[in-house]
């Protein structure tokens, strides 16, 4: 007899009104997987790219419809089944991952349910001290600021240009990270401080006193003064919003400097970075257990902290998404699973 869990699922593209709390099976976990049952979820923006059915992207690259499906990669919760080949986690344990991303970037990775699958090598131990809301919202960030600015940690082909994406030394550097309030932006604003770098916050003036307690040694406020005016001299952006409008910070780097670019679509200042002698380079986020685990002592001591702009019941989800286009969000929205 099939087991039925609550999960929020889909029956077409379209906007939050299409994501429906309901029944489904709970999955049952394959050869070297192991089933977590849920306590957090947190939301990221493949989710709502998926949700709409990548409706920017040309009709050739959109997903083929395969419904239900069920949307989110972040999770945290408790160890629930392991399968065959399972080794280092057992029933009971707290943990968090990035569900098979990307991976099923284009089919839903499962995590807006009770129960959700995921293969043993991407699941970390949940950092102790810290909600599964915290650690929830940590995993899709967490892992793009580690795999731009300490390590990749992967040798899977890049498939935004045609060399590994390598990161930089950051100690003593001067490092501007636009979209600095961000779910993913007020994580790397952390990660880079920790490496020693002097930071530089770009976001709307009402994020500064949460940049600054987050450790940013200076706040530009975008509303106010255009960064790429006011900045020179800089190591590193890391550009977290992204986009053709990432070039506009060429001109802030010193010679030898890097442009990171989380977003790169729509990027066509190659030809200028060569030009001033700056790296310009991205990467696709994969997902890692053993990177949570580094970044989890992290969490633990609170020199990374994960911000909640908003937490939702799980059968709230079309409500957490409508949240997420309003915009100018401060840090991570999740959804709670009962």
């Amino acid at each position: 007899m099939t087991q039925i869990m609550k999960a929020i699922r889909q029956h077409s593209f379209g906007g939050p009104d299409v994501l429906t709390y309901e029944d489904a099976p709970i999955p049952e976990p394959g050869k070297g997987e192991v089933r977590i049952r849920v306590k957090a979820a947190g939301l990221n923006p493949p989710d709502w790219y998926l949700r709409d059915g990548y409706s920017a992207l040309p009709p050739e690259w959109r997903p083929k419809e395969s419904f239900p499906l069920i949307l989110g990669t972040d999770v945290s919760g408790v160890v629930d089944l392991v399968g065959e080949d399972v080794t280092g986690f057992a029933p009971g344990q707290e943990v968090y991952a990035m569900v098979r991303f990307p991976d099923a970037i284009m089919e839903g990775s499962g995590a807006y349910a009770e129960y959700v699958t995921v293969p043993a090598e991407q699941v970390g131990h949940k950092p102790a001290g810290i909600g599964h809301a915290e650690a929830a919202g940590a995993p899709m960030s967490l892992l793009t600021a580690w795999q731009f600015l300490v390590e990749v940690g992967h040798d899977a082909p890049n498939p935004f240009q045609p060399v590994p994406h390598v990161p930089v030394p950051l100690k003593g550097k001067r490092v501007l990270v636009n979209g600095a309030a961000g779910g993913g932006g007020h994580l790397a604003l952390q990660v880079a401080k920790w490496q020693g770098a002097h930071v530089i916050a770009v976001a709307s003036g009402r994020h500064g006193d949460l940049l600054h307690d987050l450790g940013a040694d200076q706040v530009i406020d975008y509303t106010q003064v255009k960064p790429e005016v006011v900045c020179s001299d800089l190591d590193l952006v890391l550009d977290c919003v992204g986009g053709a409008a990432a070039a506009r910070f060429l001109g802030c780097l010193k010679p030898g400097g890097a442009l990171f670019i989380v977003n790169p679509l729509g990027f066509d200042g190659h030809a200028e970075a060569d030009r001033l002698g700056i790296t310009v380079s991205s990467t696709q986020v994969r997902s890692s257990g053993a990177q949570l685990d580094a970044a989890a002592p992290l969490l633990a001591d609170g020199t990374i902290r994960v911000v909640l702009d908003t937490a939702l019941p799980l059968a709230q989800a079309a409500r957490a998404h409508e949240r997420a286009a309003e915009g100018h969000i401060q840090g991570k929205i999740v959804l709670i699973v009962d």
